[in-house]
């Protein structure tokens, strides 16, 4: 289906100035950039309605130095941010696309507000494992639904051209330079559209079972959270196209979604104190790490199964996003007044539950460390009314790519970039590494938000100065 089809003797119904493939955060950032530039641009996205994974985050963004930061007394800057990043993923990602995204992502955020409207506040009341700072930001609902809905908003809004049920099938291309696109609609009828530049938003390959075994084989059985339009089209034609790619084994997990309402479980619940059990009742990991790593120690557990354990005032807290007031609207959280209660719902073994968060509530109070490494020093105990909720882990979306320089183009296995085509998001490499354990809370809205201004300006000015070809 992601083919390469030779310029030549190819006619186009139309051509579009800039043509985005894919209709999630990236594009939409992507098409409101190259709008602005002055450019024409066509939005292409394969499902009926432009949501992509980005619907099916919290839609949090990490941000450093904005100004609502600034409003709630957060010391930060992107020099911060950046070392923040490398931490996590123990040096591997080039430190320049580091600094790229940290530098750009701030600047987005408040363009995105003054100029489109959207209600951006920084999520000022826990942390996120990694983060040395408070920035993340969120709409109100804390929902990748309402920031998937906005954007979609303010490109109608300006009149830019968006094309459903549209899937690109082939790249018309002459060498590594973009002529243009085909694209199959549900009833088989095929159009082909010319432009002159090319950003590729259509994510990684997270549904691509192929290319999951292939490169992150111990997630390749995984419940898979993504959107499943991510069939890695952006890395076929990439490496068709002779690009460069890096860290294709790199990815975002998740260690807490639960099951079977497939819903997604905030991590506040682990950083403000609570902890995760097996169906044996006992703790089997430093739950603390992050999240994505957690996905496959989760896994690892019998049937692949972990109760995610807290309190009310931690429930509290996770009530401010959407997905987690869902799963309690559905019942997916459990209650009880005490722990051997909570376990006769859960259906594990009370005595050896009640023992593990005994243990727990020993070291909180003692400010110690257990023997797999977390460190429970100023972690407030778990007090009544207890809540649990059934996970499992799963893998959101891949975080390896095409490389991309300064301006989002995609560069050759020689580092020169190709003529017209650009990446951003899940289809560029992102900052994450190679491993599961490098990914940074947020890093795949940052790579969206930040790379998609970066490529759809860069491809706006390009296509009207004519420097494309």
């Amino acid at each position: 289906m992601s083919r390469i089809l030779p310029a030549d003797g190819v006619a186009f119904e139309f051509t579009a100035p800039v043509v985005v493939i894919g209709g999630g955060a990236a594009g939409m950032v992507a098409a409101l950039a190259a709008h602005e530039r002055g450019a024409g641009v066509l939005v292409l996205e394969r499902d009926a309605l432009p949501q992509g994974s980005t619907a099916l985050s919290a839609g949090l963004i990490p941000a450093p130095g904005t100004r609502w930061q600034r409003d709630a007394g957060i010391e930060d800057s992107p020099d911060r941010f950046a070392a923040d990043i490398v931490a996590k993923a123990k040096g591997e990602p080039d430190p320049a696309a580091v600094a790229r995204v940290a530098q750009a992502v701030g600047p987005a955020l408040e363009w995105l507000a003054d100029r489109y409207g959207l209600p951006f506040s920084v999520v000022d009341n826990f942390s996120y494992p990694g983060h040395s700072a408070r920035r993340m930001h969120g709409l109100p609902s804390r929902s990748g639904a309402a920031l998937i809905d906005r954007l979609r908003g303010a490109v109608e809004t300006a009149g830019i051209d968006v094309l459903c049920e549209a899937q690109v099938t082939a790249l018309v291309a002459d060498g590594g330079d973009i002529r243009g696109v085909e694209i199959t609609r549900p009833d088989g009828s095929v159009e082909r559209v010319g432009c002159g530049a090319l950003v590729l938003a259509c994510n990684g390959y997270g549904g691509n079972k192929a290319l999951v075994e292939r490169h992150v084989p111990e997630l390749a059985g995984a419940l898979y959270f993504g959107h499943p339009g991510n069939q890695g089209d952006a890395l076929i034609w990439g490496e068709a196209l002779g690009a460069a790619t890096r860290h294709l084994s790199g990815h975002q997990g998740h260690g807490s979604v639960a099951h079977p309402a497939g819903i997604l479980v905030t991590w506040a619940t682990i950083t403000e104190g609570g902890v995760q059990v097996n169906a044996e009742g006992r703790r089997f990991s430093n739950e603390a790490q992050g999240y994505s790593e957690q996905a496959a120690v989760v896994l690892r557990q019998p049937d692949g199964i972990a109760w995610t354990v807290f309190d009310d005032r931690i429930a509290g807290i996770a009530r401010q996003f959407e997905d987690f007031r869902q799963a309690e609207a559905m019942g997916a959280v459990l209650t009880a007044d005490a722990p051997a209660e909570l376990a006769r719902q859960m259906k594990i073994d009370a005595d050896a539950f009640s023992a593990t968060l005994a243990e727990v509530d020993r070291l909180k109070a003692a400010g110690g460390t257990d023997g797999f490494g977390r460190d429970f020093a100023g972690s407030a105990p778990l007090l009544p009314p207890y809540r649990a909720v059934r996970v499992t882990g799963a893998l959101f979306h891949t975080q390896g790519g095409l490389v991309v320089d300064d301006d989002a183009r995609v560069l050759d296995a020689q580092g020169t970039p190709l003529p017209n085509l650009y990446a951003a998001g899940g289809a560029a490499c992102g900052v994450s590494g190679s491993k599961a354990s490098g990914y940074l809370s947020g890093n795949g809205l940052l790579t969206a938000v930040a790379l998609g201004r970066i490529a759809g300006s860069a491809a706006a000015s390009a296509v009207k100065e004519g420097t494309n070809r």
